[in-house]
């Protein structure tokens, strides 16, 4: 067995390893008594990716392109092929992704179980919007095809579906039209939500991605950099070189605390407050911490946990300012503080995080109990507004919160893979 431990570094726990490969498609092997997960490049923060004891499927293996359309823009691949090679090969081709997450490093089967969303949800829905088909493997042997026009009941519970409904294999993708990998893109810096959520709805009409950085400690009129975006005209412009940096060990202690956030809170907000125009590349807009190579180590050897919930509009800026003082007062806070709003479109799958809305997500050092009792007051806020936290994100969510946040929970249940478990379903539905 081999320790495996999440984006978010909580804990390492041992599970069995077993490549997934295309000899092995036609069934899921598993030991007596055993479950497996499917397991892509494990960027997951939490536990949705884990399966402490029992087997992990890891399927970077299923990298191949299958077919392309170059007058639609309809790709089919496996599922181990990552966001990241996809944009590689096809932004030159003129067509990308219509939505992307924070990280290109992610694999097609990991964006669909998650049904992930990017800075333009608001115009794009999320990713499970644009999947055509998928194929899935269950456990028992059965081969799915499913989508939007087949079998959508199925397809409804495997679109944000955790991975707990059989094994991704292929997918059939709609890729849109770009002249190039170029943006232009604005920084503004706000005070305060009022200003936040008029930047926002005043960006609606005309700006395909919007999103918001926060200083989660600067008091009640909640200071922040608001940047949107437009795919720009042409393909000129000095692309940026492919240097990453490493953090290549583990700090023994965070830098990341109480003391040195409201600095680097402060120094991020003062270096960006000028109103700014520029041409940017998609990758620096879309991925800024995918030039810093294992940043989850500089969170030190306890980890870190990302909290991101979503709040109905209507109830979004009390919400909001009453997390950001519960923040403040309880001495913890967040650097990585990301604000945005949702679209009203109905989210494809069954349990999709997206929903009209505004979504707050916070990372916060793993202080233990201290962290654990900030959490539990997070949560009463955000079920009080009728809120949901991101299933991909979350290490520590009670299963009430859980029930209370997805109504489509118990339709979902029948079309669970008896075969699949992780350690989050066993903590959130009980198997």
């Amino acid at each position: 067995m081999v320790k495996v431990a999440s984006w978010g570094r909580l804990a390492a726990e041992p599970h069995y390893l077993q490549p997934l490969l295309r000899q092995h498609m036609d069934a899921l092997r598993l030991p007596p008594g055993n479950r497996g997960l499917a397991h892509g490049l494990g960027r997951s923060y939490g536990d949705v990716g884990l399966n402490p004891g029992g087997t992990l499927w890891t399927t970077t293996h299923l990298d191949r392109f299958v077919s392309w359309d170059d007058k639609t823009g309809v790709l089919t691949c496996e599922a181990g092929v990552s966001l990241g090679d996809i944009q590689d090969l096809f932004i030159p081709r003129g067509w990308m992704l219509p939505v992307v997450p924070g990280t290109r490093f992610v694999t097609v089967g990991g964006a669909i179980a998650n049904d992930v969303h990017g800075k333009n949800h608001h115009r794009q829905g999320s990713f499970g919007d644009h999947v055509h088909e998928v194929r899935l493997l269950r456990t028992d042997g059965e081969v799915l095809q499913c989508g939007p026009a087949l079998r959508n009941d199925w397809f409804a519970a495997t679109v944000g579906g955790l991975g707990l409904t059989g094994v991704i294999t292929h997918a059939t993708l709609a890729l849109q039209r770009v002249q190039g990998p170029w943006l232009e893109a604005q920084n503004m810096a706000y005070a305060g939500l009022d200003e936040f959520f008029s930047l926002a709805d005043a960006s609606v009409a005309g700006w395909e991605h919007t999103v918001a950085w926060i200083d989660c400690l600067s008091g009640r009129k909640a200071r922040g950099i608001f940047m949107r975006a437009n795919p720009a005209s042409g393909t000129e412009g000095k692309v940026p070189t492919d240097r990453r940096f490493t953090l290549a060990y583990t700090p023994p202690v965070s830098p990341i605390n109480r003391f040195s956030l409201g600095a680097l809170n402060a120094a991020y907000f003062h270096l960006n407050r000028r109103n700014t125009e520029r041409r940017m590349h998609y990758t620096a807009f879309f991925h800024p911490l995918d030039r810093l190579q294992g940043w989850n180590l500089m969170y030190g050897p306890k980890g870190f946990y990302q909290y991101q919930c979503v709040i109905p509009r209507q109830w979004g800026k009390d919400a909001l300012q009453t997390i950001l003082r519960e923040i403040r007062s309880s001495g913890e806070g967040s650097f990585l503080s990301v604000l945005k709003t949702f679209g009203d479109r109905t989210a494809p799958g069954m349990l999709s995080f997206a929903q009209p809305g505004v979504t707050l997500a916070l990372d916060f050092p793993n202080h233990g109990d201290a962290t654990q009792r900030l959490f539990t007051r997070l949560d009463s806020i955000v079920q009080h507004a009728g809120g949901r936290l991101y299933p991909a994100k979350d290490a520590r969510m009670p299963r009430s919160v859980f029930e209370a946040g997805f109504p489509k929970l118990q339709e979902f249940m029948q079309y669970r893979d008896p075969g699949i478990s992780s350690a989050f379903s066993r903590r959130t539905m009980g198997s």
